[in-house]
């Protein structure tokens, strides 16, 4: 693929009701989604909505309904299908796990997230267990880097990935308006470190708490620049992602090749 279109879906999440949240994605794409989309992208546990205490409660094995829902999705609409994430239960563990569906509706990988966030009043490791690895997943030979919310505070794992050959960075969470500034630099900044486009997707609305999901989901190119974006509401951001584009940059400002093997510290 010379060009690859993404279509991003904002929400509010019914909190610990799945089925509702079927409904919503189904209302939010019904007429968003055309032929020529490629890749659906939904944001980090859509289907129970940021709410510790309820993950257990929704937690389901991985070829449970959730993957159903997707794979039905995914079959109806001809698209490749980044699940989001939702709350799998494996050997008495629970993990955030993040599905990849192909267009025949098909379980092509799966990405569990790798950073739990456990501060401010949150508890997500009293529940949910770190995932081991990085996953990047070829969609009909373009490379996407997973990532769900706190990750993106690790640059790490993004540069893991480029080093990987990654094409499309993506960052699917349930991020809070307390943190606006954290969300709009650390994303930016992962797209403009790695020369790669970085689809940065988050929930929206109110939480049990009171505390708010920010919102504000974005599509970046490989420098930087904001191509799509919402503010608070529901809705969706699609782009048309042109990757030779980005490669041609990428030849031109070859600055990770300044990259030294490592760094060492001296104190002086």
């Amino acid at each position: 693929m010379e060009k690859i279109n993404v279509l991003a879906v904002q929400m509010e999440s019914v909190i610990g009701d799945k089925f509702k949240n079927y409904e919503k994605i189904l209302a939010l794409t019904e007429k968003t989604i055309d032929s020529g989309t490629d890749v659906l992208i939904l944001p980090e546990l859509w289907t129970v909505g940021w709410a510790c205490d309820e993950f257990v409660n929704s937690a389901e094995p991985l070829l449970g309904d959730t993957i159903e829902f997707l794979s039905e999705l995914a079959q109806k609409n001809n698209v490749n299908i980044l699940g989001g994430s939702f709350v799998q239960s494996l050997d008495g563990k629970y993990f955030n796990t993040c599905p990849v569906i192909n267009r025949k509706g098909e379980l092509i990988a799966t990405y569990n997230k790798n950073h739990l966030f456990s501060y401010y009043d949150d508890c997500e490791n009293k529940y949910i267990t770190e995932g081991e690895n990085p996953v990047m997943v070829d969609i009909e030979g373009v490379k996407f880097g997973l990532t769900i919310c706190y990750d993106i505070r690790f640059p790490e794992i993004y540069r893991a990935y480029r080093k990987a050959g990654v094409d499309i960075l993506v960052n699917m969470a349930a991020w809070p308006l307390s943190r606006k500034i954290h969300w709009d630099s650390l994303t930016c900044a992962r797209a403009v470190e790695n020369q790669s486009y970085v689809i940065a997707l988050t929930q929206t609305g109110v939480l049990p708490t009171g505390a708010k999901n920010l919102g504000h989901s974005m599509i970046y190119d490989y420098s930087g620049n904001i191509m799509d974006e919402i503010d608070t509401k529901e809705g969706i951001i699609k782009a048309s992602l042109n990757l030779p584009d980005m490669y041609d940059f990428r030849d031109k400002c070859t600055v990770l090749k300044d990259v030294h093997d490592k760094y060492e510290v001296v104190l002086k």
